[in-house]
Formats: structure tokens, C-alpha cells, sequence
């Protein structure tokens, strides 16, 4: 059935961003290339890891699937943010919309799984070493990887089957970046009372998450002060830092974009923080993992140079 019929809107148009003259273009040319540094970097680690042998144990394998998870994410949001940026008409059509945002919020709600995933192991590494083997075996972490997964994509769906059937019968712009579900549910004509519904949901997923997250790395950290100052203590503090880093940025932004109930912002104010939100985090994944981590670095040297190697040998 044509959603023009179902709905009465058969397209949103997003508000310009930057709101003043040529903003827009200024803004293409940076946006692109960190798209770029994103796809490039975070698959660089996925590959590092699946060639590299020694890199095959649980924690990489989560690092891993987390930068093949931020592809996909920014991949949902940025393109057509892009070609926002340079078009006149910044429509999406009511199916694209939907898509949009169930895509980009199943990929989040994974990743915030995957990154609970990586502080139990860290703690378990850490807390508990003589049993790390035994409790973190590789078909567990597939198990969970996969798990997240699955449980990310089908906790959003019940939820945009619900706003397809909502009734949109005008104004159809969206005063965001992208679809995102309080700016869409705004336009619904019917009771926008279900917004702090919404609202709710997304607190008590992203508190759970920041609850077991928060515990695990507190934990970590007192082990490690206890740890008498050596090559173990310095390695153990710079991995965790690494995913700490990580943990901040993520749930940060998603704090400062989903935990706010009736707080609102100016709307410039509350598109940086989504930029922030949906392109900033993920740019500093990949820089976090090939800085912070000597054998990561190494892995991605081999990757590297094999790629200068293969492309040598294929122009003789």
C-alpha cells in the first residue's frame, strides 16, 4: 500500500544545518572525509584482527566486531547526511525514514551490548585470570557476539512497526540530521504523550548497560592498584583505558541525545550533540585501538604492508 495514503505524508524534509548560507558546502568536505577515515580505520582493525593469529582471543575478537558494527552505523546516517549537504531537496520518503532509524538504533543498541561484552571479559581477564580460559572460550564469545546482535535488531522492531502505523498528516519536517524517533514522533497526529514512553525505554536499555559497565571497570580498576607497578600493571591499565575511552564517548553522546525526558535544547545545540552523537564517537574508535595498543599497531603494520606488497606485485 502507497504510505502516502497510510500516513498523508509521503515524504520529510530535514531542516538546513549549518542554518546560514554556504554552510552546507563548508561542511560536506570535512564530513566526507571523516566518513572515509571511519570506514577505513575501523575495517583496518577488523581485518588486523582476522589475519593476525595472535590477535585470535576474546578481546580482540569483541574490538573486532565492534568496528565492524561503527561501518554499518555511521553508514545508516552519514550518506545521506552527505547528500543533504549538496542537494536542494533534503527529503527522505516515509519507508526510507523508518529504515533509517531502525538500522541506525539497532546497530547502536548492539554496539552498547558488544561493549557491555567487552567490560565483562576485561573484568573476568582481570578479576579472575585462572579462569579466564576456561569461562571465555571462543564459541562463547561467538555465542555472544551473535547474541547481541540478534537481540539488537529484534528489541527496535516492535517499536517502528508501531510508529508505521501512526498517522502523519503534516508538517513533515524533521529539525534533526537524520530520522531519529522524538523529532518523527513530534510530527505524528495523534498524543505526543508517547514520546516520554519512549523516552523511558531507551533510559532503562542505556542505564542497564552504563550499570554493568561502570561496575565491571570499577572493579577492574581496584585489581589493578593492587598490582605491584610493572610491565603487567602498565598493560593491563592501558587496555582498559582503551575501553574505558570508548565506553565514555559512546554513552556519553547517547546520554546528552536520549536522556534528557523534558529538558530540550536549542536546535542548533541539539544537532551538534547528534553529530557528535552519530559521527564524532565513532571517528575516535579507530584512533583509541591503533594508538593505545602495541600489538594492535603491529597487526595493522602487517595488514599494511601486505596491501603495499599485493599492490607492488600487481602493477609488475
Amino acid at each position: 500500500m502507497d504510505p502516502e495514503n497510510q500516513t498523508g505524508v509521503a515524504e520529510f524534509y530535514f531542516s538546513d544545518f549549518p542554518p546560514f548560507g554556504n554552510g552546507s558546502l563548508l561542511l560536506f568536505t570535512p564530513l566526507l572525509f571523516i566518513y572515509a577515515f571511519i570506514i577505513v580505520g575501523n575495517f583496518t582493525i577488523f581485518s588486523a584482527v582476522r589475519l593476525d593469529t595472535r590477535l585470535h582471543n576474546p578481546m580482540y575478537n569483541l574490538i573486532s566486531a565492534f568496528s565492524f558494527l561503527e561501518v554499518w552505523y555511521t553508514t545508516a546516517t552519514i550518506p545521506k547526511m552527505l547528500s543533504n549537504l549538496i542537494s536542494e531537496k533534503k527529503a527522505i520518503s516515509f519507508t526510507g525514514c523508518l529504515l533509517q532509524m531502525y538500522f541506525f538504533h539497532s546497530l547502536g543498541v548492539t554496539e552498547a551490548l558488544v561493549l557491555t561484552v567487552m567490560a565483562i571479559d576485561r573484568y573476568i581477564a582481570i578479576c579472575n585470570p585462572l579462569r579466564y580460559a576456561i569461562i571465555m572460550t571462543p564459541r562463547l564469545c561467538v555465542q555472544l557476539s551473535t547474541g547481541s546482535c540478534i537481540f539488537g535488531f529484534l528489541m527496535l522492531l516492535p517499536e517502528i512497526v508501531w510508529i508505521s502505523t501512526l498517522p502523519f498528516c503534516g508538517p513533515n519536517q524533521i529539525h534533526q540530521l537524520f530520522c531519529d524517533f522524538e523529532p518523527m514522533l513530534r510530527l505524528a497526529c495523534t498524543d505526543t504523550s508517547m514520546i516520554l514512553v519512549e523516552d523511558v525505554i531507551h533510559a532503562i536499555s542505556i542505564l542497564t548497560s552504563v550499570t554493568v559497565i561502570s561496575l565491571s571497570y570499577l572493579r577492574i580498576i581496584t585489581v589493578i592498584l593492587r598490582i605491584p607497578s610493572g610491565a603487567s600493571h602498565q598493560k593491563a591499565f592501558s587496555t582498559c583505558a582503551a575501553h574505558i575511552t570508548i565506553f565514555l564517548l559512546f554513552f556519553g553522546s547517547v546520554a546528552l541525545t536520549y536522556l534528557r525526558f523534558s529538558v530540550t535544547f536549542p536546535p542548533l545545540l541539539d544537532k551538534a550533540i547528534a553529530l557528535m552523537f552519530a559521527v564524532l564517537a565513532p571517528l575516535f574508535n579507530p584512533i583509541i585501538y591503533s594508538l593505545r595498543n602495541k600489538d594492535m599497531k603491529d597487526a595493522i603494520r602487517k595488514v599494511l604492508c601486505f596491501r603495499s606488497m599485493f599492490n607492488v606485485s600487481g602493477s609488475q
